[in-house]
């Protein structure tokens, strides 16, 4: 929020949650900007304003266009992003053209506010149930094409430090062929690395090529995903191909069981999406046709076949591990069975000396022991030549 808004004239309860948002959520957007109340403010990579001058009135108002944007801009090819103010914003909700031949407009909402959403649920040139659509929470993976709009929801990852740990959200869109609305509950870094393309003067055509390009770094990040995956599975074969006694066991099945739980959970969110671009009853206008569909769908279906190969490969090492462990299982058995094997004639001599009878032969000696000990011996390599001529040694 610009330093010269307040919030004076709000209620105290709403002050303290004002000041909490501000503190916790406003210094960082990873998907490109920066959220500070309900208003939108500097964009690091994007060039604004440099004073920091009270907000009119009206964009102050809980109705103002601005509620809940990271970012509004308009957008055309060969020429940096402008930023929009308050006016404009209202001018491309109405659905009107832009005020420039060629050029389209993008607004980003952050939805997790109620007033982001109710001020969702008001765009006029959206019909009740594109509205509906991009204030939800359900985190449902669709399009959708209704006349000349296309929109719906689709996968991304969360802004997580590690690879490791992103962890799959979803970002919601309603794109017409002048206007691109898109909103999400969490920062989607995926936006952002399309938004920091357009700062380098890579303009789009068009605003479905925004969702198109989105779709494909989602993909590569998929994509870099299998490749971790690969890496786990590498050292899950190579300590399997060591099989040794000194082989640990839980750390193989360790290892594949969290490339099989990562890749089920890559697989249930990219499978609804490539069943999505194969549906033949999914009719797009022809200016979103190219852009939507072709080039996304050959690239997620790319990212599920490798998905698929990732879960059949690792399929194929827990077998391999279950077939490790059953060896080293029967190979203690059978050193188990020998070594009972052995002893069985010293426990029958040593029971059969053992009992409390008269006349019991070498109780007389001095070296009764002894001799008995090594009939024990005599008997138990008796019976390991037969075992051994018997080839079951």
């Amino acid at each position: 929020m610009p330093e010269g808004r307040t919030c004076g004239r709000l209620p105290p309860a709403a002050r303290f949650i004002w000041a909490r948002h501000t503190t916790s959520q406003s210094q960082k957007c990873p998907d490109g900007g920066t959220m500070k109340g309900y208003a939108m403010e500097t964009i690091s990579d994007f060039p604004m304003a440099d004073n920091a001058a009270p907000l009119p009135a009206v964009l102050a108002a809980p109705t103002s266009v601005s509620n809940g944007l990271v970012w509004a801009i308009a957008c055309q090819s060969g020429q940096r992003p402008q930023r929009l103010n308050d006016a404009q914003i209202a001018h491309a909700l109405q659905g009107l053209p832009p005020e420039n031949p060629g050029s389209w407009v993008w607004l980003h909402y952050d939805i997790v506010h109620t007033a982001s959403r109710a001020h969702i649920q008001a765009i006029p040139c959206l019909s009740e149930e594109v509205r509906l659509a991009l204030g939800s929470t359900d985190r449902g993976t669709n399009v959708e094409a209704e006349g000349d709009i296309v929109y719906g929801a689709l996968p991304g990852f969360d802004d997580a430090m590690s690879e490791d740990d992103k962890n799959l959200s979803a970002w919601r869109f309603a794109v017409l062929p002048t206007l691109l609305i898109t909103t999400r509950r969490q920062p989607v870094p995926a936006l952002g690395v399309v938004y920091r393309a357009l700062q380098r003067i890579d303009s789009l055509d068009s605003p479905a090529e925004v969702v198109d390009h989105t779709l494909l770094e989602f993909a590569d990040t998929v994509r870099r995903n299998i490749g971790m995956l690969d890496d786990q599975l590498d050292r899950a074969e190579d300590l399997l191909l060591t099989l040794d006694q000194h082989t640990d066991f839980g750390r193989i099945s360790g290892l594949i069981g969290r490339v099989r739980r990562r890749s089920t959970e890559l697989r249930r969110v990219i499978s609804p999406v490539d069943r999505i671009f194969h549906n033949e009853d999914l009719e797009l206008p022809e200016w979103a046709e190219d852009d939507i569909r072709d080039r996304s769908q050959r690239q997620i279906h790319a990212a599920l076949d490798d998905l698929l190969a990732l879960q059949d490969r690792a399929r194929s090492l827990q077998d391999e591990l279950a077939s490790g462990q059953a060896e080293e299982t029967n190979r203690r058995l059978y050193t188990v069975s020998i070594v009972t094997t052995l002893m069985l004639p010293a426990t029958f001599v040593t029971g059969f000396f053992g009992m409390n009878t008269g006349g019991m032969f070498l109780a007389a000696g001095s070296l009764g022991t002894v001799e008995a000990g090594g009939i024990c011996f005599i008997f138990m390599m008796i019976t390991w030549m037969l075992l051994k001529v018997m080839k079951l040694l």
